[in-house]
């Protein structure tokens, strides 16, 4: 057993406690907000992440987890002291490290002799070589260990990862870090630093490259009169090519991929290293919310000034509570600019969004509506009852971002269906 302090408890250093702790670490958790510290004493964690309370709560019971407010208790008591501060994005694209570097200043004296700091931060390449000259303690080594956890899938992706990575220019106490992860069987990559950091922005951005890819093949197979359905389902069945994300939609959104995207970005730029692909991967992106608008302008027949719409899903994927750069506010905004009035409905959302009026069903969002707009891929979405739903709307449209919905029963339900990258199915 080791003892592990976590410097913030946000989404990344809160799974990161808990699921030490389920390990059988001891772990002391600290973050600044005192009645977020508050609550998570009594296990209420405030977010939507399946299993994440009940592993809370099992750490406080055992003994195993605890709360501080401040960060002296969990920097001057551990063997291994993890930063999971933010990252965000600065003005210049770049990863802003005023987190990481407030918590350093902190940590030069506060951590013992002999203590591991653990970058777990998402931090631009080099950045773990540079924190170990600004703490300038030959007692004490840092290492790099980037996080791989989906929002709506983090303990799953914490206790049984597909890989653990840690990057150091001291090996040893990489393969300390390494043992703190035994209990999860996972392959580990112990390399450099900077090898270790670049990892976790490099598949990100691939994802978003893939998720772009399938965005525009969908846009040329409604030029083309082909099914993108048909497209991808063949492209999946090579396994050089993998089955994930080749699903299209509004856009990628949440609180990595537009971060990571415009760091790495900004990384290649300082390197003077030209990077076409991914710039035209961040472009699509920005693209695609005017391209989804065009099709709801299209299908309710030209002009949106006036038009009701209701919106399904407002977060930025399914399984998770996030609204940080949804793709479905990104349409949202555009559309109310251009007249319409919107209602919307998620499953994890209560609160009105900007233009959007948040309602408390789907049914509530159809009634009196001219259209409906799918996109979040939350799986009840497919399970609606369409014949009530098409009795209470002005209109019978829809148009499915995230091709989610049952084509036949739609369609039999007097619906005019309009997916991205398949033909239109006219009621």
């Amino acid at each position: 057993m080791a003892r592990i302090g976590v410097v913030g408890a946000g989404y990344v250093g809160l799974t990161t406690a808990a699921c030490f702790a389920r390990l059988g670490h001891s772990v002391v958790c600290a973050d600044v907000d005192e009645a977020k510290v508050a609550a998570l004493g009594r296990a209420e964690i405030g977010a939507h992440e399946p299993g994440l309370a009940d592993l809370v709560a099992e750490g406080l019971r055992a003994r195993r987890l605890r709360f501080v407010l401040g960060n002296a208790e969990a920097l001057s008591e551990a063997d291994f002291v993890f930063l999971c501060v933010p990252t965000p994005t600065g003005a210049d694209g770049a990863a802003d490290l005023t987190a990481v570097h407030a918590v350093l200043r902190e940590a030069r004296d506060a951590v013992r002799p002999g203590c591991v700091l653990v970058i777990k931060s998402t931090v631009p390449a080099g950045t773990t070589e540079r924190v170990a000259e600004l703490v300038d303690r030959p007692d004490v080594q840092v290492v790099s260990n980037p996080e791989f956890l989906r929002e709506g899938h983090a303990v799953d992706d914490f206790l049984r990862p597909q890989r653990v990575v840690v990057g150091s220019e001291a090996e040893e106490a990489a393969r300390r870090v390494v043992a703190l992860y035994a209990g999860t069987g996972a392959p580990a990559l112990v390399t450099g630093s900077a090898s270790a950091e670049l990892v976790k922005y490099a598949s990100n951005c691939f994802l978003a490259m893939k998720l772009s890819y399938v965005n525009s093949l969908a846009e040329l197979c409604e030029r083309v009169g082909a099914d993108i359905g048909d497209v991808t389902e063949g492209m999946r069945l090579d396994d050089r090519i993998g089955a994930a994300f080749l699903e299209p939609g509004p856009g990628w959104g949440g609180s990595c991929f537009p971060k990571d995207t415009r760091a790495l970005l900004s990384t290649a730029e300082d390197a003077r290293v030209d990077f076409p692909l991914l710039r035209a991967t961040i472009g699509t992106n920005g693209h695609q919310a005017h391209r989804v608008v065009g099709m709801v302008r299209e299908a309710v027949g030209g002009s949106l000034a006036g038009v009701r719409l209701g919106l399904l899903g407002l977060t930025f994927k399914a399984g998770t509570d996030d609204l940080r750069d949804s793709p479905a506010l990104a349409v949202a905004a555009l559309l109310a600019a251009e007249g319409a009035w919107l209602t919307g409905y998620d499953p994890c959302v209560t609160a009105d969004c900007g233009p959007v009026r948040v309602l408390g069903s789907a049914e509530a969002v159809a009634e009196g509506a001219d259209g409906l707009v799918v996109l979040t891929e939350w799986p009840e979405f497919a399970e609606l009852d369409w014949p009530n739903l098409a009795s209470t709307m002005t209109d019978r449209v829809i148009v499915d971002t995230r091709n989610l919905l049952p084509v036949e029963k739609v369609t039999e339900a007097g619906f005019h269906l309009v997916s991205l990258g398949r033909p239109t199915t006219t009621r």
